[in-house]
């Protein structure tokens, strides 16, 4: 909101900051009247500090990208004038590749630690190896000859804690002692995470990729990518996933991965001092679960697959409007305050109902891994109890099709209770106060629903062979139906109907199986998925997270259509005071502190002058105040009284006793960014998206009119969405 600027006249003082009026050491008076000699040359230097950005501000990317291309061109030229100069620039060259290695050896030793520990603290929930603390179930097993093909997971080594502490392992007894601390470590787990990240590290709560998405188009948030947040997220993320929380840490791995980019960015002066520059370091990938199928898919499965996209699109839509709900209830309520409170009742419910089932029990991963595979000879799931027939004589590989027995059944109905549970639980835990990602939780139901549908079919396959549908495809004693891959395609479903992506998903889900020859049903039911859910509404959940923040985002799916223009949105409105602007010669610096310490603008216009109002440029409110800073501080004669220029020529000075005028034509931007008041709307929210403009001034014929912010223009496609305009906090 625009305030009237304020100008008054202010006369000649004859002391200030201790200048006493005296003149400068070692100017001439000549120097002083005609504004040459030391002022001069110090203030065509560059000033510290100009060029950074205030917190929650949003960066000048035409600057940014300016500002680099001055760079090149200045180690271009001084490469040229020796060997050393020339190495200099080769190794401004290699900084890039340098900086992805140290991100990838990093993020890439991080990870493996946080997989390990996690390992190891999901199963200090149920026991502990006496061989070595450190082992998890599996690492302990590993070193054991007494292990069974039957109990692989089971061996001497390892102990419940039941057993341990009373040296019985079955019966009620044991059963409660099992369950009883099971919650309490999960109680544990919970409690550390979240008091870490309230008291050291608030920024390494929730996924991160909402913010990241918005710092990478260009918003500053000061210490969300910084060392503290590193660490007490790399710690707490182990803690929450480790408590039995629905949630996964893939997407707060981005946020790790984000945050080792922005500690070797600053090694390196290519990076740290260009914000544009900083945001192309990003990129972290993985893969997470290998499968491996032996039967091919038919084309009369598209169906069930597309139908499993249905379900991703309303699972999605589901968990967006229920999750938003309650992180908006969570934001205006008390609840909000008692973010400790909310992670332990949470996660005092997640344990309690998660322990009777042994597919919420174990750890989401897990979970999936198992729901992914394929039923060979060598698996003792109970996924894989079938009906075998004791004549068959077929390759390990190539079972065929077999009739379910009790423990598929068993499984199913724990299954569906599962099901129900992840859904349910999954709204209410994203979004706390710990570390928390989706992709997993979200992974896990679709899985979930997969491995059910698969299971269905395949047994219709088997049992019903001779009916159309299955006639042409699946014969008799062939390995028909493989519910694995449903459980796969269920999986891309519900990440689709929750992300909205749908090309970058398939390529997700490929790195992290490894199915290639699946890309076509993969690709069914993500694009499926998203036609539904984008029927109920056209935002993911981090892009509604981002809305929910006030972040200033602007989505490049998002399309206007409205016929409104520029004279509709820009500021100042009819009603409001006159903008407040610079004039190029007659502004004084108190004039400038007055407006600087009566407003909150990012930056200010320029102009020839009041009465004519032609644009001259454009200087940022930051550059503006370190420049009047450095300037009374390093430089007699600078008082309240100086005038300050932006002209190119220098300043002159009218007689002796006049105060020195400060020149800052180098804070000037010259070219501004500017649109006519009658560029349609449409227009300039496209130029914003692909300029990633912070702000643009609305001239006619040479003459400011007004300026339109990104603010601006996310309150009026809020506003043309008959949505809060209001909602849009930050500028």
């Amino acid at each position: 909101d625009y305030i009237a600027e304020r100008y008054r006249c202010v006369y000649f003082e004859q002391t200030d900051r201790g200048n006493n009026g005296r003149r400068r050491t070692g100017a001439t008076p000549s120097e002083e009247m005609n504004g040459t000699g030391n002022l001069m040359d110090f203030l065509d230097e560059p000033f510290p500090d100009v060029g950074t950005y205030e917190d929650f501000h949003t960066i000048d990317w035409l600057r940014e990208k300016s500002r680099d291309t001055d760079r090149h061109r200045k180690i271009s030229i001084k490469s040229k004038e020796s060997y050393w100069e020339l190495i200099k620039s080769l190794l401004d060259a290699w900084s890039g590749w340098v900086v992805m290695l140290l991100i990838g050896m990093l993020t890439g030793t991080l990870a493996g630690v946080i997989d390990l520990a996690v390992d190891w603290m999901t199963d200090l929930k149920e026991g502990v190896c006496l061989s070595a603390l450190y082992y998890s179930r599996e690492q302990c097993c590993w070193t054991s000859n007494e292990t069974t093909f039957d109990d692989r997971d089971k061996c001497p080594q390892w102990q419940k804690w039941a057993e341990l502490m009373t040296g019985h392992s079955e019966g009620p007894g044991a059963y409660v002692l099992n369950y009883f601390l099971y919650v309490l470590w999960a109680l544990l787990f919970s409690f550390l995470a979240v008091s870490l990240v309230r008291v050291f590290a608030p920024y390494a709560c929730g996924s991160g990729i909402p913010e990241i998405k918005t710092i990478l188009s260009g918003f500053i948030i000061r210490g969300y990518l910084g060392k503290w947040t590193l660490l007490i997220k790399t710690v707490t993320l182990v803690l929450a996933v480790s408590s039995g929380l629905s949630l996964g840490k893939e997407g707060p791995l981005v946020h790790v991965a984000c945050c080792c980019g922005n500690l070797f960015c600053s090694l390196f002066s290519k990076y740290s001092k260009n914000e544009g520059k900083r945001r192309e370091v990003r990129l972290y990938r993985l893969v997470l679960f290998y499968v491996e199928y032996h039967t091919p898919w038919y084309m009369a499965e598209l169906v069930p697959f597309i139908l499993l996209g249905v379900f991703g699109g309303l699972w999605g839509t589901l968990f967006i409007r229920g999750n938003i709900a309650w992180c908006r209830r969570r934001k205006t309520t008390l609840l909000g305050k008692y973010p400790v409170l909310e992670v332990i009742v949470i996660t005092g419910i997640t344990a309690v109902l998660a322990f009777p089932n042994p597919y919420t029990r174990r750890s989401t991963s897990e979970l999936i891994s198992e729901l992914f595979n394929d039923c060979g000879a060598l698996e003792s799931s109970q996924l894989c109890d079938y009906v075998n027939n004791p004549n068959m004589s077929r390759p390990v590989d190539d079972i065929p099709d077999r009739p379910a027995g009790p423990g598929v059944y068993s499984a199913l109905w724990q299954l569906a209770l599962a099901l129900i549970f992840k859904i349910v639980i999954t709204i209410f835990t994203f979004g706390m106060k710990i570390p928390s990602g989706l992709f997993i939780p979200s992974m896990a139901v679709g899985a979930i629903a997969g491995r059910i549908v698969g299971i269905a079919v395949e047994q219709m396959a088997y049992h019903h062979h001779d009916w159309i549908i299955f006639k042409n495809w699946c014969r008799p004693g062939a390995d028909c139906v493989t519910p694995g891959l449903y459980a796969m395609v269920g999986a891309a479903a519900c990440l689709g109907g929750v992300t909205r992506m749908t090309v970058s998903l398939v390529v997700i889900m490929f790195e992290l199986t490894g199915g290639l020859e699946y890309i076509v049903p993969l690709m069914a039911a993500a694009v499926t998925s998203k036609w539904v859910a984008d029927a109920f509404g056209k935002e993911g959940i981090y892009e509604s997270h981002i809305q929910l923040n006030g972040y200033p985002y602007l989505d490049v799916r998002d399309e206007f259509t409205h016929r409104t223009l520029a004279t509709d949105v820009m500021r100042p409105r009819r009603s409001e005071p006159p903008l407040a602007v610079l004039t190029q010669d007659s502004t004084t610096v108190e004039d400038v502190e007055t407006l600087i310490k009566d407003t909150d603008y990012n930056g200010f216009p320029v102009v020839v002058s009041r009465e004519s109002e032609r644009l001259i440029g454009f200087v940022q409110r930051r550059e503006l105040t370190v420049a009047i800073k450095t300037a009374r501080q390093k430089q007699d004669g600078v008082v309240s009284s100086s005038v300050v220029y932006f002209t190119e020529d220098n300043p002159q000075v009218a007689e002796a006793c006049d105060p020195q005028p400060l020149k800052l034509r180098r804070i000037l931007n010259l070219s501004p960014f500017t649109v006519t008041d009658h560029t349609p709307m449409e227009t300039v929210v496209d130029i914003f998206r692909k300029l990633g403009l912070r702000q643009c001034l609305v001239t006619r014929s040479g003459r400011l009119l007004g300026i339109i912010t990104k603010k601006d223009v996310l309150r009026h496609m809020a506003q043309m969405m008959n949505q809060d305009p209001e909602s849009i906090m930050f500028n």
